[in-house]
Parts: C-alpha cells; structure tokens; sequence
C-alpha cells in the first residue's frame, strides 16, 4: 500500500500482488525497463489468459491472470522506485484495463454459450465496481497526502510530467475519457457527498477493496479454476447490488461519526 502514509493504510484484498510487484520492479530497477514496458507486459498477460480461456485451458489462464495483476502493480511500483511518475503510464494502465476486462468477460460468455446482454451488464458492474473503490480509494489519497497521480475528477489532461510528452498525455486521456467517463459521472451521482467526506474507516476501505481490480480478476481465476466459468457473468451481475450497500454504509458512517 504505496499510495498512502503508514498511519492511514488500509488491509487492501485486491492488492495481494504487492509484494511480488515489489520484487518485480527491484529486479528492473538497474535495467533499460521502463514502467510502460511493465505495463505491455500485463497486457501480453491478459492476452495469454484469454486465449487459454478459448482452449479451455482453465489453470493455464488463471495463471496468467494473476500475473497481469501483480504486474499491474509492478509498473507503479518500478515507476516509485525509479521516481518516474507519468500520466502517460496512469492512462495507458487504465486503458489497458478496462479493455482487457471486456474481452475476459465476452471469451467466458463465448466459450458458455452465454448471453451477450447479460455479459455487457456483468462488464459494467465490474466497472461500476471498480469505480466506485477507486473514488473512496483517490479522495482518500488526496485528503491524506498519499500519491496524487490519479485525480477525483477527470475533466482535462493534465499537464505532462518530466519525461513524458504531452502529445501522448492528450491521446491517453481522451481514450481514458470515453472509457471511463460515464462509469465515474454514474457513481458521483450516486454519492456526490463523499468528496467531502471525512470518515472512511480501514474496515469500510478493507470490504471495498473487493471492487478493486485484484480481487476481482481473483474471484474470475479461482471460477475458473474450479470449473465454474458459467457462474462468472451471474456473480459480477448479482454483486453489483453491493455498490449501493456500500454507498449507504459510507453514509451512514458520516452521519454518525
């Protein structure tokens, strides 16, 4: 949990990875390697995953999975270790996310036979979830002084980092803009008064961390290592009813504080 100072840091479920992450970027500290190469990496990763999802190769792609996530963590991390921060590698992270996360849905719906209508409704739960920790996760960053890279609000491309050119911020941003805009209008609207909140109990982050990314793409290996795959889609549809459970707890916690 690099993104917070020590006092405020929270039990994070879906960041597991960490501490292989660390090793990862340690091992690249020396070398050429750059965070944007880590982040092709996690994207060659996610590839692999789908393509043993299509063969049925099911441990195969579990394995691959949860590689793509520790190595989403490694590229933040070598880009700390290497003082390297960029919009540039934040975007193209996030772009190649949500991407990844629509084509592992739509190989599980393939290969199941499933319903496309009900994978585009588990895809935006997945985002929506997603979403919704990140926006805890970033006004709680922001309010602490932990990493200011991600903002609350996206409205324009920042001004580039040193290193990084602002041609390549600009094109990221405005794909990261289509992508995710209406998933982060979707959960402000629905708990606009968080910006200004002041308690977010650890307990409270912990159980939202099961949004986080990590532990979602989790919950898909371990499905699927068990050969549940037809049980994926159903789960990140039903799941999504948490977001509104958890928003109501969020403030009921403000009230009461």
């Amino acid at each position: 949990m690099a993104k917070l100072p020590k006092e405020n840091q929270f039990l994070d479920l879906s960041d597991y990875g960490r501490p292989a992450a660390r090793l990862i970027a340690q091992f690249f500290k020396p070398t050429f390697v750059t965070p944007i190469h880590v982040t092709i990496l996690f994207i060659i990763s996610g590839l692999l995953a789908i393509g043993c999802i299509f063969f049925h190769q099911y441990l195969v792609a579990a394995f691959f999975i949860i590689l793509k996530s520790i190595l989403d963590a490694a590229d933040g991390e070598l880009a700390r270790i290497k003082n390297t921060p960029s919009y540039t590698g934040r975007y193209f992270d996030s772009v190649a996310d949500i991407i990844l996360n629509f084509f592992f849905l739509l190989s599980i719906c393939i290969v199941t036979n499933g319903n496309f209508f009900f994978m585009i409704l588990a895809f935006i739960g997945i985002q929506l979830q997603g979403t919704l920790y990140n926006y805890y996760y970033v006004i709680l960053r922001n309010k602490f002084d932990g990493d200011t890279t991600s903002r609350v609000f996206e409205t324009h491309a920042p001004k580039a980092m040193k290193g990084e050119k602002q041609s390549h911020v600009n094109v990221l941003f405005s794909m990261y803009s289509v992508l995710y805009k209406v998933f982060d209008v979707t959960i402000y609207q629905l708990d606009k008064k968080a910006i200004s909140g002041n308690h977010f109990p650890k307990w409270f982050m912990t159980m939202v961390s099961t949004f986080g990314l990590g532990f979602q793409l989790l919950i898909i290996a371990i499905f699927l290592v068990l050969n549940l795959d037809y049980l994926i889609i159903p789960f990140f549809i039903i799941n999504s009813l948490f977001i509104l459970i958890f928003i109501a707890i969020r403030q009921i916690l403000e009230r009461k504080k």
